[in-house]
């Protein structure tokens, strides 16, 4: 990443004594202060997506801001470290030419891939090379695919045969419900679900069971609905 041109006049705090600072201060245990504060926007990310990590009530007369993969102050996952006064940014080993660091020390994160999700450390270091931390999580979520609706059978009697509806995806981390003539299905003593949701049972099955059920998945950046499954009732 091309740093800004640094200003011309001479720099507070050069970046070797930032990563210096860094390096002494992972020996310690940093208290985290009450003030410092950090969320992600938007709080959950979409894959593929931007992601910012926002930090708030910064402390004053800082000379810049190391952050971290991980919980910790450590400099074998150092992202990158930035220089205030000279506007520059250092690469650290953890850097993947996705972050950027913002002056106000947000961590802007391009491309987001599931192995970003976890947590992440600032330390704010003062000009006088105290420093102050904060730890926040990041969860990176997967657009759900469409899921399908199998049935153990289409065509049932009615008061005498039962019929299992189960949701098919390959999806993880996800919600599923289900939907009976595009609305939320009810709950009716004679239906089952599974503890997960992806199974229904109807049993025994009436005529008013007869239409169209579709399942869908979704979690927090997204949702998918399986194409409707048919159900045939008759009179015995």
């Amino acid at each position: 990443m091309e740093s800004p041109s640094a200003p011309a006049h001479r720099r507070c705090v050069p970046w070797q004594g930032l990563l210096l600072a860094a390096s002494l201060l992972t020996f310690w245990s940093l208290p985290s202060t009450a003030q410092l504060t950090m969320e992600s926007v938007p709080p959950n990310a979409a894959e593929g997506k931007e992601v910012l990590l926002r930090v708030d009530n910064l402390p004053g007369f800082l000379g810049g801001y190391v952050w971290f993969k991980g919980q910790s102050v450590d400099s074998n996952h150092q992202i990158a470290s930035y220089v205030i006064d000279a506007q520059e940014i250092h690469p650290g080993p953890a850097y993947s030419q996705r972050e950027t660091i913002y002056p106000n020390g947000s961590l802007l994160l391009k491309k987001a891939t599931l192995k970003d999700t976890g947590y992440y450390t600032l330390l704010a270091i003062k000009g006088n090379f105290q420093g102050e931390i904060v730890t926040g999580q990041l969860r990176i979520y997967q657009s759900v695919r469409k899921p399908a609706v199998r049935a153990s059978n289409a065509t049932v009697t009615e008061n005498k045969d039962a019929v299992v509806l189960t949701c098919l995806t390959n999806d993880t981390d996800i919600s599923i419900r289900w939907l009976f003539k595009n609305q939320i299905l009810p709950h009716k003593d004679r239906m089952k679900l599974s503890r997960d949701n992806s199974t229904l049972t109807i049993d025994p099955v009436r005529r008013e069971d007869a239409g169209g059920y579709q399942c869908e998945v979704f979690n927090p950046v997204s949702s998918s609905k399986s194409d409707p499954f048919k159900l045939n009732v008759y009179n015995g």
